[in-house]
């Protein structure tokens, strides 16, 4: 096993690796790190790139959507949030959208209109609201687009979905920012052991679940290692129980091999298994039947994707299954 991993990190840490670049590479095995690897950031207009360590803190991008599936999940089990009951966006009721269940949202089958593109800003409702009009207020903006279709009919990966759970996630805990970081690192970070995570905001104060927690590759792994034992850390309970099986009940598949649950992926190749996605390469891969958690951060174009999840999954594939 040692020498396939060493092997695989030669490859995706090699100056002209065909994915792009690796910044961190994390392997967890029943609950104890057994190989990590580090690479550099890249350089900028503002100097040379940094070395990335074990305590460097790298973003996110989609992984957080798991993270607010987490956030989701502990107000479920405090009786407070309802899935099935129409989702407490205000500007909802009396209209066509009032229909729309919080499973909706983290099944991404809300109906709303949407297109998750991250280059041609002509076309993009993600980058007009991570970076355009929708940037101040980013729930607002996805709450207030069109419906294309009914609830629960057709399935479309949207950024803007998983900041209008944040939206509805935040109004329940009250306080504002300040109120949703205190949940977020007493409730969560806290009790995942995740030391390093920082959350990100919107002017609006509403946390940016979609795309934006920075957390070192360790912390990243904790956060897969809490699902891997269904919500228990150290024997306490943290999610409620079977929340991990909330998390890779098949919703849909795309078109490169991964299937949708609520706010996670699974991988068709490894049964039960569920991961963490995020864009330019970020993985957060947990496979309970091998014991494993495996995150992978890092720099790589869309259309390598292919280049980089092999080489990923002949790490998992090299750990035994139980």
């Amino acid at each position: 096993m040692k020498d396939t991993i060493a092997r695989v990190a030669d490859e995706l840490f090699a100056p002209d690796a065909p994915h792009g670049l690796s910044l961190a590479l994390l392997l967890m095995h029943r609950g104890e790190v057994v190989f990590e690897r580090y690479g550099t950031q890249p350089d900028t207009i503002f100097g040379p790139g940094d070395p990335v360590d074990a305590g460097t803190t790298l973003i996110s991008w989609s992984m957080a959507k798991s993270i607010t599936h987490a956030a989701v999940g502990l107000l479920v089990g405090d009786g407070v949030l309802e899935l099935d009951r129409p989702a407490a966006v205000p500007s909802w009721r009396g209209t066509s959208k009032e229909s729309i269940t919080l499973q909706h949202l983290l099944d991404m089958r809300s109906g709303l209109e949407w297109v998750e593109d991250y280059v041609d800003d002509q076309v993009s409702t993600c980058i007009e609201m991570l970076y355009g009009l929708g940037q101040h207020d980013m729930a607002a903006y996805a709450a207030a687009l069109p419906v294309a279709a009914p609830p629960g009919a057709t399935w479309n990966y949207s950024s803007g979905t998983s900041n209008i759970i944040c939206r509805i996630v935040g109004d329940v805990v009250g306080g504002g920012r300040e109120g949703m970081e205190a949940f977020l690192a007493e409730r969560l970070f806290g009790p995942a052991g995740m030391t390093s995570a920082i959350p990100k905001f919107d002017t609006a104060g509403t946390f940016v679940g979609s795309s934006y927690v920075y957390a070192t590759a360790g912390d990243f792994a904790r956060f897969g290692e809490m699902y891997r034992n269904d919500g228990v850390v150290d024997g306490r309970r943290v999610l409620p129980q079977g929340w991990r099986d909330h998390a890779r009940t098949f919703v849909a598949n795309d078109d490169d091999g991964f299937d949708y649950g609520s706010h996670w992926w699974m991988w068709r190749d490894q049964p039960g298994s569920l991961a963490c996605h995020g864009y330019e390469g970020q993985y957060c891969v947990v496979v309970p039947d091998r014991e494993l958690v495996l995150v992978h951060l890092g720099k790589s174009p869309v259309d390598t994707r292919e280049e980089l999840t092999s080489r990923l999954r002949t790490i998992v594939n090299s750990v035994a299954s139980l």
